[in-house]
């Protein structure tokens, strides 16, 4: 840690002399709650990852974008993100909510689905990461935070073909068009990706299409977004048996939402509707299906009525959320769950607007489990333009998967007298944005009750059974220094993150745990986009992770594009450094792989 901390030291000497006047991101607006805010006007720890950022990183999909943001731990199985689950800050697969434009894509199967919808990167505008409790704003599943990927806008028309080849036989082909019309929009994406596997049994083929459409945009636009997304990929020992090297899955997941944006007065409302589906087949011998097989059918039907209003007395935000959840399954029977939620919440302002406090209440439904409310605060003071401090404290919730209820498999066995998780979580941190520097500095803590985890009563056992036996206690912080600077009027950005995490789990009889002992206790991340002449860029990625099970590893990328008017021309390589190492599980990852890369912009 000492060599970081002079690495730190030593670049920040360099920028601030070589610092230039250059934009940031204070003034986006962050989409995603009820009450739209400025970034640096935010009481929570907020982190955004634009497509200026994804691109210079030079990674092909969400997964690996975020591999590189801190107290995020995406644990991969395999390559392109084929299969991988979300955490944040030390929390479960199941505790993360993804959102698209604002629509809750979550699974009641099982949180393994979180990323089946994950956005092509040429569709994604920005990536929006709300950590801490966030169960006020969004309702359960955002126990430990929320990720809402914000689709690109149509600002002209046009064509973009792009094409990848590389190691392990990986092929990518995509094509995006976008067409400009008096009085609609269109994007439509359409992207294919195989590779042959790294190892035995880990091909894929994954197909994405996604189109975005916006309707009577002069008056009061409607907008229209579809998206489908289908993967087929060995799955050599991804599911608890290293020894099942012959199993397979096959995932179709798709999303259609209306939403709006009316304006009236003090008043905007925000009106959507969707309809998620999601559906899983598993084979544990791929060719022979009769062995064991399980199909799994998962349908969300949703509707949100959000709302704001602007007094003297600050602003209040309003919401109501209705959903109705379907599975049909031959492993997990026939189920359904209704849900409905309310939010509330008010932003008051003192002291000239440099004090905040929102209060905010959110109170859910469950059709098959107990009422729930969850209470929350935000506080922040902005003690200058580029310098804020602030804290929050509210209560957050999950409810079991079907999964964790009913499956019956060769792995592990359901519990249907599961109860929800539950935790009172704080948080305190401070923000200094100016136009060269972002330096973000967060303390956390959550008290978690019940948690669900999978376990094996004795060594003897093989088979995982879900259990309300975990109370932890979750603490740590985070920190993050961005610089920007010119060399030779060149942009440069140099991005450096550490993370911090405690867990004490309370002790268990089980002789074993299933995720409790795989989370991150130290985590590295540093990133220096660089541009050494007009067309040409490169990248430089690290990431150093140490689990709370002794296991650590360092892994390295870089990336670089040349452009030449239109074309442009890439590569990326990937664990350039051959480490071995295991993300979850006992599933190798990849060493050192490469993808090359062509891209043309027919305007």
């Amino acid at each position: 840690m000492k060599n970081y901390v002079l690495l730190v030291v030593f670049s920040l000497s360099i920028i601030v002399s070589n610092a230039q006047e250059l934009d940031t991101l204070n003034n986006i607006i962050v989409s995603s709650t009820r009450i739209d805010l400025p970034f640096k006007e935010n009481s929570r720890t907020i982190q955004i990852v634009t497509a200026e950022d994804i691109k210079k990183l030079g990674v092909t999909n969400v997964a690996d974008a975020l591999q590189q943001v801190t107290g995020i731990d995406v644990r991969r199985q395999g390559i392109n993100g084929m299969q991988a689950d979300l955490y944040i800050r030390g929390g479960g697969f199941d505790q993360t909510l993804l959102l698209i434009d604002g629509f809750k894509v979550d699974d009641p199967q099982t949180g393994h689905h979180t990323m089946n919808l994950a956005l092509p990167i040429e569709m994604i505008k920005r990536i929006e990461i709300i950590k801490g409790p966030a169960a006020r704003i969004f309702g359960q599943n955002a126990f430990t935070g929320a990720i809402n990927i914000v689709t690109k806008e149509v600002e002209e028309s046009s064509i973009l073909a792009k094409i990848q080849g590389g190691s392990f036989g990986q092929f990518i082909a995509e094509a995006t068009g976008a067409i400009h019309l008096k009085d609609s929009k269109h994007i439509v994406h359409f992207s294919k990706n195989f590779s042959e596997g790294y190892r035995h049994n880990t091909d894929f083929d994954n197909t994405n299409y996604v189109l975005k459409s916006q309707f009577n945009k002069n008056k009061l636009p409607i907008e229209l977004l579809t998206s489908y997304s289908e993967r087929k990929f060995g799955a050599n020992g991804f599911y608890g048996i290293p020894s099942a090297t012959e199993q397979y899955e096959a995932t179709q997941a798709s999303l259609v939402g209306l939403s709006t944006v009316i304006k009236k007065g003090n008043f905007t409302w925000k009106p959507r509707i969707y309809w998620r589906r999601n559906q899983d087949e598993y084979l544990y011998i791929r060719s022979n299906p009769s062995i064991y097989r399980n199909l799994h059918i998962t349908n969300k039907f949703a509707a949100e009525f959000n709302g704001s209003y602007e007094s003297k007395a600050g602003i209040t935000g309003f919401g109501l959320e209705v959903a109705k959840y379907y599975i049909s399954s031959n492993r997990l029977g026939d189920n359904s769950r209704e849900m409905a939620s309310i939010f509330l919440e008010h932003r008051f302002q003192f002291l000239n607007n440099k004090f905040d406090v929102t209060p905010g209440l959110a109170v859910s439904y469950f059709s098959d489990f107990d009422n729930k409310a969850f209470p929350g605060l935000d506080l922040g003071y902005q003690i200058s333009n580029s310098f804020r401090i602030y804290g929050n404290i509210g209560y957050t919730y999950r409810v079991p998967t079907y999964t964790d209820l009913y499956y019956v498999g060769p792995q592990a066995i359901g519990n249907k007298d599961l109860q929800p998780e539950d935790a009172l979580s704080e948080e305190i941190g401070f923000k200094w944005l100016t136009k060269h520097v972002d330096f973000t500095w967060a303390a956390f803590n959550r008290d978690s009750n019940d948690l669900i985890d999978y376990i094996r009563p004795t060594e003897a056992d093989v088979v995982y059974t879900p259990q309300n036996i975990q109370d932890v206690n979750t603490k740590g912080f985070e920190t993050q220094i961005d610089f920007r600077f010119q060399l030779n009027t060149l942009p440069q950005k140099l991005k450096i993150g550490y993370t911090f995490i405690e867990d004490d789990v309370k002790k268990s009889s089980a002789a074993y745990s299933r995720y409790s002992i795989n989370s991150i206790n130290h985590q590295f991340v540093g990133n220096y986009a660089m541009q050494w002449f007009k067309n040409f860029s490169n990248s430089v990625n690290y990431r150093y992770v140490e689990r709370t099970s002794g296991v650590s590893y360092n892994i390295w990328d870089v990336s670089a594009s040349y452009q030449v008017k239109a074309l442009e021309f890439s590569v990326y390589a990937n664990n350039i450094f051959n480490t071995e190492y295991v993300e979850t599980g006992m599933v190798l990852m990849p060493k050192g792989n490469v993808l090359f890369g062509m891209k043309y912009n027919f305007k």
